[in-house]
């Protein structure tokens, strides 16, 4: 039980810690804005800058593709369109439980405008219990828990590839160019940082399939993109750390080894790069295009992750997409309009995937069905001596 009493003694000097911590943020954001003003005219040589010593950087700097000051309005969605998302969730495995496995809930959602066709609401789901699911990934260091969260990832991945097929197969007109545009959605960065800490015959169980299944989205004719709500990423800002290192060289790792918290360039950090992008865009528009430079990416090939930052009215959000939506502009267009337009039904978020998010979530009670389930087969099966740890079940009935 949570004592409200004692905890708010505690808080007294939060509001002072937060009010020093927001005075702080406007300072990094007057410098940013300053920073920019002073790149903007320079940027081929900052680039340049960027492409030579990226590798000897302490940080990750995204290259801009477009001009800094581009601003773009989003043009109106086509009144004929669809949605495809997919989202997940799990149930996590617990020796405490009567058995030891784990859960995958794969939510699918297409959604049809101006078509008279009926949305399509799902979910997918999958349990793991061999060996080989359970126990793989600890040869390579990595926990159940964290293996379980990969390989949702995969499982998000392959399903909105299937939606993605089996919409374009459905078409029957005449001439596929005339019928509505399709966008593909995911909640959360379409950059797996979390591969680069990983030995690459883990990454090659991960990666390739996740891979494939974008390719099969792109040849189908489906753009396909991530959104980020309220992001974290500074990969923009950082680019403009450049211009403050007081070195000839931008290379951190000579002039700055170990101790780059105390650089010159650390001045703008932790600056968000939507921060800085909310007080320089209106609301249906977006700033440039960037392309990432995150190490793991080498890996992608023609799926390289770019991004750019759009004004949804409700916030600056980030929307990643592979290279081959963001190098076509008539497709990086129309999945923006879209965007746009989903933000706009869903009242500030995504319709489509607030829907996934819904038909992936386990609930409590849906997690006790699933082990009462789980239970019943067990006893069909001939095992006796079933049931949860002494632990487990002092919990679920306290005597307090």
């Amino acid at each position: 039980m949570l004592d409200l009493v004692k905890l708010s003694k505690q808080m007294q000097g939060m509001g002072q810690q937060l009010t020093q911590e927001s005075r702080a943020a406007r300072q990094r954001l007057t410098i940013a804005q300053e920073l920019l003003a002073q790149v903007q005219p320079e940027q081929d040589y900052w680039v340049g800058q960027l492409h030579q010593w990226r590798d000897r950087l302490e940080f990750v700097a995204a290259e801009p593709i477009e001009p800094l000051d581009k601003r773009e309005p989003i043009g109106p969605a086509p009144i004929a369109h669809s949605l495809i998302a997919t989202d997940g969730s799990q149930i996590a495995p617990s020796h405490h439980e009567i058995a030891y496995c784990y859960l995958i809930n794969t939510g699918r959602v297409a959604l049809h405008y101006g078509q008279k066709r009926y949305p399509m609401l799902d979910s997918l789901p999958e349990i793991f219990y061999k060996p080989e699911d359970l126990y793989i990934s600890r040869q390579w260091g990595i926990s159940t828990e964290d293996w379980m969260g990969h390989r949702r990832t995969v499982a998000e991945a392959e399903a909105l590839a299937d939606l993605g097929t089996d919409l374009a197969h459905s078409i029957t007109t005449g001439n596929s160019k005339d019928a509505p545009p399709t966008l593909a959605m995911v909640d959360g960065s379409l950059i797996y940082w979390f591969l680069d800490r990983m030995p690459s015959t883990a990454v090659d169980r991960i990666l390739p399939p996740i891979l494939a299944a974008w390719e099969r989205l792109r040849l189908s004719g489906i753009p396909l993109v991530s959104y980020l709500s309220a992001p974290r990423s500074g990969e923009a800002a950082n680019f403009f750390r450049l211009k403050t290192c007081n070195q000839i060289t931008p290379d951190c790792k000579t002039h700055c080894p170990g101790r780059a918290d105390e650089a010159p360039c650390n001045r703008l950090k932790p600056l968000r790069d939507a921060a800085l992008w909310s007080v320089l865009l209106e609301s249906g528009e977006r700033g440039p295009l960037w392309r990432s430079n995150a190490r793991v990416l080498e890996d992608y090939g023609r799926h390289r992750i770019y991004f750019c930052y759009l004004h949804v009215g409700t916030e600056v959000a980030r929307v990643e997409m592979p290279e081959w939506v963001a190098t076509d502009r008539a497709l990086l267009n129309q999945s923006l309009s879209l965007i746009l337009s989903q933000v706009q039904k869903g009242y500030g978020y995504p319709i489509a995937l607030a829907e996934a998010h819904n038909q992936a979530v386990v609930r409590g009670s849906d997690r006790s069905r699933f082990f009462s389930l789980l239970e019943r087969e067990m006893v069909k099966a001939g095992l006796s001596n079933i049931g949860t740890s002494y632990k487990e079940a002092r919990k679920r009935n306290s005597i307090a």
